[in-house]
């Protein structure tokens, strides 16, 4: 049977991001779990990636996660309010590409327009999402994975 790609483990990571707590999430993480698990990858990188994977987003994040899940789908540009790790709290629109987790956290793949290029954002630093009724140009996800087959 074939592997399933880091893009394809992302778009089913988030979708299950944003399902909540209830039965079917559980299961659906469970079941997450089970096809990370019979990659048989050994490694510590990947153990706290799959343990961020499986884990419930709060109500909050989850929310965001929705809103973000639909802008990939649907490809509109999203404002994003963000703070980063000093503190400094910038407004800008993206063309979010993906999701991924690395780690211990979730990562918003997007193209900038602000910087014009490639950025990640962390769920965690995410103060806000707003949708937008801007088109976002195609990007393929696999140029944009930067953590896809590093070694930490």
């Amino acid at each position: 049977m074939e592997t399933l790609t880091a893009a394809e483990l992302a778009a089913l990571a988030l979708s299950l991001a944003h399902l909540g707590t209830g039965p079917q999430a559980t299961t659906a993480r469970r079941a997450l779990r089970r096809l990370i698990d019979d990659l048989h990858l050994d490694d510590e990188r990947v153990t706290a990636t799959v343990a961020t994977l499986t884990r419930p987003q709060d109500a909050e994040t989850a929310g965001r996660a929705r809103v973000l899940a639909e802008a990939i789908t649907t490809r509109q540009v999203v404002r994003l309010h963000y703070q980063d790790a000093t503190g400094t709290v910038s407004v800008r629109d993206v063309e979010p590409v993906t999701c991924l987790v690395y780690r211990d956290h979730w990562y918003l793949v997007t193209w900038c327009r602000l910087r014009r290029g490639v950025r990640a954002f962390r769920f965690d630093r995410l103060l806000a999402v707003e949708p937008t009724a801007i088109r976002a140009r195609r990007h393929s996800p696999d140029g944009f994975l930067p953590f896809q087959g590093k070694a930490a």
